[in-house]
């Protein structure tokens, strides 16, 4: 029979052995409540991958003693279910763990909420996506709600060091020596990804010969060649991956670019130049905006010369327009007071548009009072004139409030003042 991957193996037994989430499972804290009071409610377990959320969820029903089942609920289906519920009929309680509870569709859904309700069984959901969103309020109600948190480097080295002294279900009875170096790789690679670090350790091990001694010996380079696939974590379609998004436009909207070049560099990691793409281009109109107006432009530029570079190249023409977006002035000038003539517009506050302005270019205009008024800005110093563009009911309004942001801006500004000024003479 083929061995179950090590991972897999060195899953918790007791709550006392899972490692990190010690704001959920230390004394005091609520896990550990529930299991000193003997009460397991119903919960969904979100986090990054890696982080223990299954295996938590075992440690919980098997220090409990109650029976657990495991379905997913992507793959296993309304009759997997069905079996469920009839064992804990039988058994009088059963702890169901059940990954990817955010797939959960409506007809499990429904044939689940009633014996969720009557307590018959105890649901533990897992996800990486953030419930909020992602699960169904009817299922989300029912539960508490639990974030697990990502491990960290001295998380990850315990865990491979338990497994390297475990006898029963690690190396513990094998000759291993894994070097310092290489150990701080594995953890410091698997970004916070437990699953991922043992999967490298048991690879490493696995394709190590012995030496003469009848040992293993794991060293810096086995332990990158064994985590080169698993370096960064980082699923596009996550909750985590938008976040990465938000932090890499506030930190270039911040001026912060040490920090928006390393988020740069996570999404890079992830392959994602479209997203990439679509963030620089909005952030160099919404934020960047008037205060350096070629900074669209080059940004454009930048993402069509990455686009037809492809990656690794493709990351030079983004650190440039990274740098000059990040350290530009900033004004959101020009957006916002569209925002502000659309909010009038939408709220009924628009009016009937000055006859003058209006379209003279059909017979019958003349005689309706169309354009017969109007003053051509050409024919005048400055190609500019006094008259009366807005409706009468907004005439006063003012949509547009330009900042001291950048050179450009303070030049428009001028100009925006001297009309208004000589429209108030």
């Amino acid at each position: 029979m083929k061995q179950k991957p090590l991972a897999f193996r060195m899953r918790p037994e007791n709550i006392n052995e899972i490692i990190g989430q010690e704001h959920l499972v230390t004394e005091g804290k609520i896990i550990n409540r529930m299991v000193q009071a003997k009460r397991l409610a119903s919960m969904i377990l979100f986090g990054p991958p890696g982080t223990g959320k299954t295996s938590m969820a075992v440690a919980l029903a098997k220090t409990l003693g109650i029976p657990v089942k495991m379905l997913n609920a992507v793959t296993d289906k309304k009759k997997d279910m069905e079996i469920v519920i009839e064992e804990a009929k039988m058994m009088g309680q059963v702890v169901l763990i059940l990954d990817e509870v955010h797939r959960l569709d409506k007809a499990k859904q429904d044939f689940l909420l009633p014996h969720l309700e009557s307590n018959l069984v105890t649901l533990i959901g897992s996800t990486t996506s953030n419930p909020y969103h992602s699960i169904n309020p009817a299922i989300r109600s029912r539960c508490h709600l639990f974030e697990l948190h990502p491990l960290t480097v001295t998380h990850v080295k315990t865990a491979i060091k338990r497994a390297l002294e475990d006898k029963e279900n690690g190396y513990g009875t094998e000759e291993i020596t894994i070097t310092e170096d290489a150990l701080e790789h594995f953890a410091g690679s698997s970004n916070g990804d437990m699953r991922s670090a043992l999967n490298g350790l048991e690879l490493a091990v696995s394709s190590t010969p012995k030496n003469k001694d009848n040992q293993v010996i794991i060293n810096l380079e086995t332990a990158e060649e064994c985590m080169q696939k698993k370096s960064f974590s980082h699923d596009k379609n996550g909750d985590a991956h938008y976040d990465v998004l938000s932090a890499f436009q506030k930190s270039i909207r911040g001026s912060d670019v040490d920090a928006a070049l390393h988020y740069l560099g996570r999404l890079i990691e992830a392959g994602d130049l479209d997203s990439i793409a679509r963030r620089m281009i909005v952030i160099a109109y919404e934020d960047i905006g008037l205060a350096n107006p070629q900074a669209g432009p080059r940004a454009i530029a930048a993402v069509q010369a990455a686009e037809r570079l492809g990656f690794p190249e493709a990351r030079i023409p983004l650190a440039v327009a990274i740098v000059e977006l990040s350290l530009s002035p900033k004004s959101n000038t020009a957006y916002k007071a569209l925002d502000s003539a659309l909010t009038d517009i939408r709220s009924g506050k628009s009016g009937e548009i000055p006859k003058h302005l209006q379209d003279s270019h059909y017979q019958g205009a003349k005689a309706l009072g169309r354009g017969n008024e109007y003053k051509y800005p050409h024919n005048y110093d400055g190609a500019w004139v006094s008259q009366q563009y807005l409706p009468d009911s907004i005439k006063n309004k003012h949509y547009y409030n330009p900042k001291n942001s950048g050179k450009f801006e303070q030049a428009i500004k001028q100009v925006y003042e001297k009309i208004h000024n000589d429209k108030n003479k």
